[in-house]
């Protein structure tokens, strides 16, 4: 038996997937999906090649950035760096990072 919609529907065509989580993720109150992905795309240049080795972003939401470190000692570093991150990240569109928590985390 072939499949056929059901009387009354919409035959439209599939949307894409991107467009349907951005929307849900917004609602929940997190940054659009180009915003996190300009984010992780951008890392190695927002925070230096030294540091990048050593972290990475791991969650962002209600303006806080979680960042994971390799060692207490990036941790510290990263907290000393943390006004400069701020201004760095504050030129990141539709990604408003207010605050940063650094964890340290196995990358």
């Amino acid at each position: 038996m072939p499949w056929s919609p059901l009387p009354g529907s919409a035959a439209e065509e599939p949307a894409p997937m991107g467009g349907a989580l951005d929307r849900v993720v917004r609602h929940l109150g997190g940054p659009s999906v180009d915003a996190l992905g300009a984010l992780y795309q951008r890392w190695d240049e927002l925070v230096g090649p030294r540091l990048s080795g050593h972290t990475r972003p791991l969650s962002l939401r209600g303006g806080t950035l979680v960042i994971g470190v390799t060692d207490p000692a990036w941790a510290t570093q990263l907290r000393f760096l943390e006004a400069t991150l701020l201004e760095r990240l504050a030129g990141l569109d539709g990604a408003p990072v207010t605050s940063i928590e650094v964890r340290v985390r196995p990358i």
